[in-house]
């Protein structure tokens, strides 16, 4: 098969990269959009609490791309990922995730990882660890907080409704694993790159368990800014605060899971409703879902922003570089 031109291998790029802008703005709008139209038949009044949220739920989306980009340095033997770089690699693929499933976020990294000089494999595995991490910084905290301020009967009233992310816990915990993880990535290593995986592409115990600390940074940033939504709607008990966290963090893995749906759009929102309204009217929690949603979306126009700042500090395609002006 002839290989294309560095000339059109870069009009090519920035076509696909057209494309995926104009799809990814359309979803955008059309979220914002919506949520506008509902949160604005509360006739809500602005509060300071609203842009603290926004920035509470921007902040954590470069956090988790310092973190994706330490474990990159950690396993890659060669090409290590800058600080600058690691944030605008994972707040392009956040932004992907108004296009349904992980695919577009995921091929964003490897194509980084490409032009960087990582293999697709080592920047597919901590793909994965990233999520694993990310979705049990969600899960295992936030139901343990809701058992024990809820109590099991209402968790197992409702269970119905967090069958999917207690289901997921088993298998993401055995991803955690270094020897299991290998083992089940082995056949497909050797089936699609004719190759065995070494033991460096994986983390160790002790590291895998800090880095499943260090992931719920993240995770109770969004929940500061969930509490931060609620507070500027209404009043709450200071007891009722950290429950809140955990609900919006539960509902976060809740619709990362839910790989299919754009963003999580809905699967969130009623998780957030199913708890919250325990400590509030139900019409409130209602409201608060979709303030927090509109919310966390002007939330992603600031991580665009970030983006944009500091896209400078990415690799360029090197047949790109070559290529005559």
């Amino acid at each position: 098969m002839k290989r294309l031109s560095p000339r059109a291998r870069k009009v090519l790029r920035y076509s696909v990269t057209a494309i995926v802008i104009v799809v990814v703005g359309i979803l955008f709008g059309r979220a914002l959009a919506e949520n506008w139209a509902q949160v604005q038949e509360a006739r809500l009044r602005f509060s300071w609490l609203m842009v603290l949220a926004v920035l509470a739920f921007a902040v954590a989306v470069p956090l988790s791309g310092l973190l994706w980009g330490s474990i990159v340095n950690r396993l890659s033997p060669g090409p290590r990922a800058h600080v600058g770089e690691s944030i605008a690699v994972h707040c392009a693929s956040w932004l992907l995730k108004y296009i349904p499933g992980q695919v577009g976020s995921l091929v964003n990294k490897v194509l980084w990882g490409q032009r960087k000089g990582l293999g697709r494999t080592l920047v597919g595995i901590t793909f994965i660890y990233e999520n694993v991490f990310m979705v049990l910084a969600a899960i295992v905290p936030s139901v343990v907080i809701l058992m024990v301020s809820l109590g099991a009967e209402i968790i197992g009233a409702n269970i119905g409704t967090l069958i999917l992310p207690l289901v997921a816990i088993v298998p993401l915990l055995l991803i955690s694993n270094r020897w299991v993880f290998r083992r089940l990535l082995a056949p497909v290593a050797r089936r699609a790159f004719k190759q065995e995986l070494p033991p460096e592409y994986f983390l160790t115990t002790p590291q895998t368990l800090r880095y499943q600390l260090l992931f719920v940074g993240p995770r109770l940033l969004n929940g500061l800014g969930f509490v931060l939504v609620v507070a500027s709607i209404t009043d709450v008990e200071p007891g009722a605060w950290i429950p809140l966290a955990a609900a919006y963090m539960l509902a976060g893995a809740a619709g990362i899971l839910a790989i299919l749906v754009p963003s999580g759009l809905g699967v969130r929102e009623a998780v957030i409703v199913l708890f919250a309204a325990q400590y509030m009217p139900l019409a409130q929690a209602i409201v608060a879902s979709l303030l927090a949603r509109l919310l966390s979306t002007i939330a992603d126009a600031v991580v665009a922003l970030v983006y944009v700042a500091l896209r400078h500090t990415m690799p360029r395609d090197p047949l790109e570089e070559k290529a005559p002006a």
